[in-house]
């Protein structure tokens, strides 16, 4: 089974930057998607960012374009998220998402409750 762990959330002032990663486990898909999906109180769970395990580019929802930054280090199934310049509205919890045989576009299409696999979840909290 197909786990998903996330890290490195926490509490930011307004301007500051947080690097989350998420770690899979038990992977057997040739190809697929890893990204992160935030849920702000009272919200909708959103997307965020994500890539291919086939690419090195990410694609990202115009609320964090030119802030935020996503990698994959393949040999250990992680990827990273860089968050730059928080703003107080980046505050959610952050979830890691898998998705086989998908492209990182395609990952951003999918409603929430048809994803392949989720993590727990990690808070971010930027504080104005």
């Amino acid at each position: 089974q197909v786990q998903l762990v996330e890290s490195g959330g926490g509490l930011v002032l307004a301007g500051g930057s947080l690097r989350l990663s998420c770690a899979a486990s038990a992977l057997t898909f040739a190809r697929y998607a890893m990204g992160w999906f935030r849920q702000a109180p009272g919200k909708e769970r959103e997307f965020v960012a994500a890539i291919a395990s086939t690419d090195s580019s990410g694609f990202y929802a115009d609320s964090v374009k030119g802030r935020f930054i996503i990698s994959r280090i393949s040999a250990k199934n992680t990827v990273n998220l860089q968050m730059n310049n928080l703003k107080p509205e980046d505050t959610a919890v952050y979830y890691c998402a898998l998705e086989s045989y998908q492209s990182a576009q395609g990952m951003a299409a999918i409603p929430t409750d048809g994803m392949d696999y989720w993590g727990k979840g990690t808070l971010v909290t930027v504080s104005a």
